[in-house]
């Protein structure tokens, strides 16, 4: 079985059919760069050129890097332009698309839920907390298999800045960090999620779960297990898929 999943980011769009037996993708993905500013309609328009390269007319997941409640309002907009703010994002990809049923779930979360059936977290019990690397920092919570929606734990503190200020690939690249500058953030950040949340298990996504090799060996004094995210960057869109699929029985 296939279903189309989309990934929105704060720097690129990225999308591609999924199969949701293997769940990995069924082709090759296709990519935009996310407009700038990230407006709704902008944003919109890359989302339609990402499924219309495919030539898709089934359901759609789609990721939002942001909190998402009721499967369409978006709340928050930390990475992408603040008119997103209470719009309701399934009725406006949905129209944009020619009106394809369309699933809208937080980015995150979908790469968790992704990553709990498919990946590192497979058949993993207690807390399980997946964290993407990225523009920002994205969070996925998870207690026995189950998710807590919307966690946005990348907006903690984190000595006296938001936490993805400081620890996000983006502020690596910004700051001109060192893989070990950057790791004794990172190990900062988790320590103080370690501390609120005592998970058993850190998944590490978003792209920089490709150079794992690089970072993970540098960060010291975690009590949980801490390993990369098996589907990497390919999480947000197979969990998107995933989510619309249980949308569409």
């Amino acid at each position: 079985m296939q279903i189309f999943g989309v990934d929105i980011g704060g720097s690129g769009i990225k999308g591609a059919p999924v199969d949701l037996d293997r769940g990995d993708l069924a082709e090759e993905r296709y990519k935009v760069l996310t407009p700038q500013p990230a407006t709704p309609d902008a944003v919109a328009d890359g989302v339609k050129e990402v499924v219309g390269h495919f030539g898709w007319t089934g359901p759609i997941g789609i990721t939002f890097p942001g909190v998402v409640t009721g499967g369409a309002t978006i709340r928050t907009a930390a990475n992408v332009d603040k008119a997103w703010i209470d719009t309701d994002a399934r009725a406006l990809l949905g129209e944009r698309l020619g009106g394809l049923p369309v699933t809208v779930l937080n980015d995150a979360d979908a790469a968790g839920v992704a990553e709990m059936q498919f990946g590192a977290g497979r058949d993993r019990q207690g807390t399980v907390i997946l964290l993407t690397f990225g523009t920002g920092i994205g969070s996925a919570l998870f207690h026995d298999g189950v998710l807590v929606p919307n966690t946005e734990l990348g907006h903690l503190e984190l000595s006296g800045h938001e936490a993805e200020k400081r620890a996000s690939t983006k502020a690596k690249e910004d700051h001109e960090l060192t893989w070990e500058r950057w790791a004794h953030r990172v190990q900062k950040y988790l320590a103080h999620v370690e501390m609120l949340f005592s998970p058993e298990l850190f998944i590490i996504g978003g792209g920089v779960s490709r150079k794992s090799d690089r970072f993970l060996h540098l960060i010291e004094d975690i009590k949980a297990e801490i390993v990369p995210a098996q589907l990497q960057n390919n999480a947000g869109i197979v969990g998107a898929a995933m989510r619309a699929a249980k949308s569409a029985t």
